[in-house]
């Protein structure tokens, strides 16, 4: 014992001497430790970690056997020879009486000392540093390890008999929170700054209240959530899961508790909601939107990150990793600091406040409460007989109540949180006794009631609270009879769909599934089997058309699995003649044509199919963002199939509901099973590109097309039969579009819809041909595109694509909007321009003049006239509402992309028929002016920036935050009209139409180190420089300091990453860090030294931070900081080219354009992020590239960092680790 204290912490000398390798491998072949440890590796260094692994665990076996303690562990005897061995020289009767109790003092003392050789190897810095590599590495060993040390630390008299350590302070010693890898009282790197990130001022009051710097804390979730608002985007991926990734991110590099993350979490999604709580009337996802993010997908991405901790502790139960103890507290912590969290929201009231159109079901939220207190359940029923009346005058709720149900429901909370103090006001003597007569609802379904007419309009009305619930209908959807199947689609599709936040992600779930009936056990037909599901099929097809419900399935992540079962129901009915119709309860005859334009219109809608076709024909490059196609929708269903269930987190959400999934929904589908679908899609984007050709006289394309146009203009009477018709196809000699009857048309156009949406093209060319002429009047061109939308609406979209495409070829002769022959914007055309110019006033962006000099009509390229005088035609009504929604964003898209000032002339029309719209309409328009001017949207950015960071006053804290960078939202929420909008909400809504977004990437670099040259020189006077730079770090002096400068550096880091991730995606943050960056570092020039240069010095070494960050949260947001998400796949290539840059750089292979202290600050401040908060990028790095980069930070004496991102490297960088480890001692 005396010679293992003496020489067990000298290593130096070891690693060292020549014969170093050979020393290790002669240990290894006498301890046989890599047999052992099952460590194929057997570089010097991991036995080197091995041997001192070994050293302390044999001293902890040692011990525990001396005092009898080696029985409770789970092997019951020791791994390692701890027995004495019988000697040579010892005889039978050696020692006497006295001697043996002279041994047992002796082995006393040992024990003491082992104990105490423990407890240093531990503490010693070196050694530490070691064990902590062997913990990192060999977890299962380490588990075996720290059981033993637990036992020790219960049951040893020796360790409690010791003077200077205790049991509880032993245990400390082996704390995951403890940091072995950077020494006390040395920081990582440069001094002043890396006290300042260490210090916690970015988070050091997080908790306390949310005012603009706390708030800051959270942006990135706040720009995500009203950017997913947008209903011109539908997003192939779950909300739930990004923002899962984004608050996990934002926790590591924040560096806040849970309790903390969840506050910000809940008030980011109560910011939105009061945002919305007034919104502006117009075709786009309004408050149930919302409330699905706050009440559903929130809840939902809190429940993925409760449920990643303990089932993660349920894995390793069942792996025997934690061997026989777990500590109890470390069981379900996130959950309490969810319960905590909750708790602390009520305190903000103002947030809280329910908007009027959901604050009855807030009350009802509360009276479930103060019933259960007063011992009446809501299981019962009684809850759906008490009227509110019957309820205490102070019986009000607020969101706080439906975020406790909405958790409730997800087992996240029980009823306990009812007991909260201050959750409810009313006292349970209030509440009353006498029970009504029961009413039909919820409940009576679950008993048993049949669908009786009244119990399905009152399931349709109120929204189901439980899955056992809407399971329950999701059943009579599939075994009922063809009556109740239909009552339960209606139900579905119903208020549990829109505000059944309790159960919206299975309400949704359960739709899609429906789309794919299963075939009856006894069909025995020859047919397809959905043919006979064509009214139920409807009902639902109809019933999740509208635009709140395709962003609530957009939000679930549904749209791949929604456009699976979609698919089959365009091909199958499609392809169907109209022979046979189906008698609706309305009276109304349904047809296979209806069945199918309404599937077709909505499967178009979740595709970017609106998005104008300039796009694909000009610029040098693609847009960067997903590219949603048929395509792509089916190879994202497929892998989405492919991986659910692998996890356990995964099995254990769907247990329940696999049970319902049939066989054919879970095979893959591909473009070739749906050759009519691909046909049109082929022709769609034939016509995009091309003018149309190849149409043969005497086809069926070409009769379907003639009669087409006899339809069309049937009511056209040209001075007789004989003067000709004035619409004829291209090809056609002859016309039969004079002298066909109604009942002749309807005959010849009684073929399959995918038919006539072929011919449709040519149809649609022969008429606005006609219309250029003068042969066809701008009436009765709009009359004529009417009535073929109304005949079959599907061919909307051929409408809609050929008339886009025909805007972008620029042939067609300008169409004078003059009120005669086609409608005139003149009447409001200058309250447009007005409205415009408000709302962008607080932007200072120049307005370019709408209204025309002297007495000229305003214009619009002819295709886009007809557009948008087709639309003007539809009433607003709930008929016309799904079909409008796919008219409605392609003509705002097309309209963007065309010359000023079409879009304003566009609004005024609109703003004219609908002025309830008028404030939606007058944003839109807005945008516009940023879609033909970049230098506009680089303004635009500015003021985000400058707004977030409240640069616009010389103090440096001045107010900023999410308050000033989004403001109040859209509409006229104060008296006088709308009010200017802010920065944020504006750049969210224009980012889309951005053509160049690579160059955005650059440009926010740009902002963002003018940013930090902003944030430096804010409040500093010349003559308290010098004084400045002597402040204690993070310390206060005069109007700023380091530590509220690193909080704006920050902030402008995550406002930056925020906007490259939102714009682009996962393409341009990897096109950033693969290009932007480094081609910033080797080209930008160094930055002037200013004020004598300090400041020049403190900008230099701020940018260098801000872009570390910035960085990070880039590759945060884009692919999560563990391997959780599918998106991790992609990182390792592109992290791995970017530090082989930095490695490359460091080993002087690049020459570098920028400032030394900008790039050392960089590298150091990234990697060492890196490091702390996403230790599982560090492990996808190649080994050579990390000694790389670790041998370049000892180069600036940063050997801490060095070590530390050696640590993280995984087994391959352990021997390098523990060599580097002891040659800094």
């Amino acid at each position: 014992m005396g010679l293992l204290k003496r020489q067990a912490f000298s290593f130096t000398a070891l690693i060292n001497t020549p014969d170093y390798a050979k020393i290790m491998k002669s240990i290894d072949d006498v301890l046989n430790l890599s047999q052992i440890f099952g460590l194929e590796e057997c570089e010097p260094g991991i036995l080197l970690v091995e041997f001192v692994f070994s050293i302390v665990w044999q001293l902890l076996d040692a011990s525990l056997d001396d005092e009898g303690l080696l029985k409770l562990t789970s092997e019951k005897k020791s791994r390692w020879p701890t027995q004495p061995q019988d000697m040579e020289i010892d005889g039978q009767d050696s020692f006497s009486m006295k001697e043996t109790e002279q041994q047992e003092i002796l082995q006393k003392a040992n024990t003491a000392m082992a104990i105490e050789m423990i407890v240093e190897f531990l503490q010693n810095t070196v050694t530490a540093r070691i064990l902590y590599l062997a913990r990192r590495n060999m977890p299962i060993h380490w588990g075996g390890f720290l059981q033993r040390l637990r036992i020790l630390a219960a049951n040893s008299a020796a360790l409690r008999n010791l003077k200077h350590m205790s049991p509880e302070a032993f245990l400390q010693l082996t704390s995951d929170k403890r940091n072995v890898l950077t020494r006390e009282g040395k920081t990582v790197s440069q001094q002043e700054f890396h006290a300042v990130l260490a210090s916690g001022s970015l988070i050091s009051s997080a908790g306390q209240s949310y005012g603009a710097s706390q708030s800051a804390l959270w942006l990135p979730i706040d720009l995500f959530l009203e950017d997913a608002m947008d209903g011109s985007q539908v997003a192939a991926t779950s909300s739930v899961e990004t923002l899962t990734g984004l608050v996990k991110a934002l926790q590591a590099v924040n560096g806040t508790t849970w309790h903390d993350t969840f506050l910000g979490l809940w008030i980011s999604a109560l910011r939105l909601v009061q945002r919305e709580r007034d919104p502006s009337e117009g075709p786009v996802p309004l408050l149930d939107t919302c409330l699905c993010m706050l009440l559903s997908i929130t809840t939902l991405a809190i429940a993925n990150i409760i449920d990643e901790e303990e089932s993660l502790l349920i894995e390793e139960a069942e792996q025997a990793v934690t061997y026989q103890r777990k500590d109890k507290q470390g069981r379900g912590n996130r959950r309490k600091d969810l319960i905590s969290s909750l708790q602390q929201l009520g305190v903000y009231e103002g947030l809280l406040a329910p908007p009027q159109s959901v604050s009855c079901v807030a009350n009802q939220a509360a009276a479930k409460a103060i019933l259960y207190i007063s011992g009446l359940t809501a299981g019962n029923g009684y809850i759906e007989c008490l009227s509110m009346n019957d309820m205490p005058m102070n019986c009000s709720g607020n969101m706080r109540h439906l975020i406790v149900e909405a958790c409730i429901a997800r087992n996240l909370l029980d009823t306990s949180s009812y007991l909260w103090p201050g959750y409810v006001n009313a006292r349970t003597h209030q509440i009353p006794r006498n029970i009504p007569n029961q009413v039909p609802g919820w409940s009576s379904l679950l008993k048993g009631s049949p669908l009786t007419p009244s119990l399905i309009n009152t399931l349709v009305a109120i929204p189901a609270s439980s899955l056992a619930e809407i399971e329950k209908i999701y059943e009579i959807a599939l075994n009922g009879s063809d009556e109740e199947k239909i009552s339960a689609a209606t139900i579905l599709c119903g208020a549990s769909l829109f505000r059944g936040w309790n159960v919206q992600e299975h309400t949704v779930l359960f739709i899609t599934r429906l789309l794919s009936p299963p075939v009856p056990t006894d069909y025995s037909g020859s047919e397809s089997h959905l043919i006979g599901y064509a009214p139920f099929l409807n009902v639902l097809l109809v019933g999740v058309s509208s635009i709140d419900c395709v962003q609530i399935f957009s939000l679930h992540g549904l749209v791949p699995q929604l456009a699976g079962s979609l698919m089959p129901i365009c091909e199958l009915f499609g392809s169907a003649v109209p022979n046979v119709s189906w008698t609706l309860i309305t009276g109304e005859e349904l047809t296979s044509h209806m069945v199918f334009s309404n599937a077709f219109t909505l499967l178009l809608r979740l595709w970017r199919f609106d998005h104008p076709p300039l796009e694909h024909v000009k610029g040098d490059v693609p847009p960067v963002g997903t590219q949603l196609s048929p395509e792509f929708l089916l190879l994202v269903r497929n892998s989405q199939l492919a991986s659910s269930g692998n996890s356990h987190n995964d099995r254990l959400k769907s247990s329940r509901l696999l049970k319902h999934l049939a066989p054919s929904l879970v095979e893959p589908m591909f473009m070739d099973s749906f050759p009519k679908l691909k046909l049109w899609y082929r022709q769609h984007q034939k016509c995009i590109a091309s003018t149309l050709s190849g149409l043969v006289n005497g086809t069926s394309v070409h009769q379907i097309g003639d009669t087409l146009i006899s339809m069309m203009f049937r009511k056209i009477n040209r001075g007789g039969g004989g003067g000709g018709a004035p619409v004829t196809p291209a090809t056609s000699a002859s016309s039969c579009s004079s002298g066909a009857t109604a009942e002749d048309i309807a005959m010849r156009l009684k073929v399959p819809a995918w038919d006539i949406l072929e011919a449709t093209p040519f149809a649609l060319d022969a008429a606005l041909t006609a219309c250029a002429h003068g042969k066809l009047s701008p009436r009765e061109l709009a009359t004529g595109l009417k009535d073929l939308a109304d005949f079959l609406p599907a061919t909307l979209a051929t409408i809609v694509s050929y008339l886009s495409a025909e805007v972008t070829r620029g042939i067609w002769k300008p169409a004078f909007m003059n009120g005669t022959d086609w409608p005139s914007p003149a009447a409001n055309l200058s309250t447009v321009e007005q409205q415009i110019k408000k709302i962008l006033a607080a932007i200072g962006v120049d307005v370019p003049s709408i209204t025309t000099a002297g007495s000229s009509p305003a214009t619009l390229p002819l295709p886009l006239a007809a557009l948008v005088s087709l639309t003007i035609t539809y009433k607003l009504d709930k008929a016309s509402e799904r079909f409008l929604t796919l008219i409605g964003p392609a003509l705002n898209s097309l309209a963007a992309g065309c010359p000023w000032p079409c879009m304003p002339i566009i609004t005024s029309l609109w703003a004219q028929k609908v002025k309830r719209w008028s404030d939606f309409l007058f944003f839109r328009a807005s945008q516009t002016v940023f879609h033909h001017n970049s230098d506009a949207v680089v303004h635009l950015l500015q003021n985000c920036f400058t707004s977030a960071l409240g640069l616009n006053s010389s103090q440096i804290s001045a107010n900023g935050g999410v308050g000033d960078l989004l403001g109040h939202g859209i509409g006229s929420h104060f008296s006088g009209g709308l009010t200017p909008v802010a920065p944020g909400i504006l750049y969210l809504r224009v980012h889309r139409y951005v053509r160049d977004v690579m160059f955005m990437s650059e440009v926010i670099v740009s902002l963002l180190m003018q940013s930090v040259r902003q944030i430096a020189s804010s409040g500093l006077p010349k003559d308290r420089i010098e004084r400045l730079r002597k402040t204690k770090y993070g310390m206060r002096y005069g109007q700023v300091s380091l530590a509220a400068a690193m909080t704006r550096v920050k902030l402008a880091a995550s406002l930056g990453a925020s906007f490259v991730w939102i714009s682009g995606g996962f393409n341009l943050v990897q096109s950033l860090i693969k290009e932007t960056l480094p081609s910033w570092f080797i080209s930008a020039q160094k930055l002037e030294r200013e004020e004598g240069g300090e400041v020049g010095g403190m900008v230099a070494m701020l940018g260098g931070y801000c872009l570390a960050y910035f960085t990070l949260l880039c590759g945060m947001f884009a692919w999560g900081i563990d391997s959780a998400s599918s998106a991790s796949k992609r990182r390792p290539k592109a992290l791995g080219a970017h530090l082989e840059f930095l490695a490359s750089a460091l080993d002087g292979k690049i020459s570098l354009g920028c400032d030394r202290a900008t790039w050392r600050a960089y590298v150091s401040g990234f990697v060492g992020l890196m490091v702390a908060c996403a230790p599982t990028w560090v492990l996808e790095v190649d080994v050579d590239v990390l000694k790389r980069l670790s041998i370049g930070l000892r180069h600036w004496n940063e050997e801490e960092l060095a070590v530390a991102l050696l640590g993280k490297g995984g087994i391959n960088a352990m021997s390098t680790a523990a060599e580097l480890i002891v040659e800094i001692g």
